[in-house]
């Protein structure tokens, strides 16, 4: 298992590289079958060509910025970041401004499950 600050500094790296919609970075810090939940639709999508299907579809109609301000580590080795999570619509007007929990399960330093708390 990597330490913690390590897990920081990948997870703060992907958040950046999503916020720059550099999917293909993004995606390649995935486990080939990643089970993602999906912040618009309810459930889970599964994969990385899911993944990235749901975020295509996603930015044609919002335009979300996530941005980690506190991690820790869940009950069961999960990393849990409280993310202050602010949506637009297209054209700038402002959706969502709230903070949010995700929950990252990192194995052999790929993203392998991603939750959203009361998702």
């Amino acid at each position: 298992m990597i330490c913690m600050s390590d897990e920081v500094d990948f997870l703060s790296l992907i958040y950046d590289r999503f916020n720059a919609r550099d999917l293909e970075t993004v995606l390649a810090a995935m486990h080939e079958d990643v089970i993602w939940a999906n912040g618009m639709e309810g459930g889970h999508v599964y994969g990385r060509d899911q993944v990235r299907s749901y975020w295509t579809r996603q930015w044609t109609t919002i335009d979300p910025h996530v941005e980690p301000v506190a991690f820790s580590r869940g009950p069961r080795g999960e990393v849990v970041v409280d993310v202050h999570q602010v949506v637009r619509d297209l054209n700038g007007n402002l959706l969502v401004d709230k903070i949010v929990v995700h929950m990252f399960r990192i194995e052999n330093g790929l993203i392998t499950r991603f939750d959203i708390r009361g998702a």
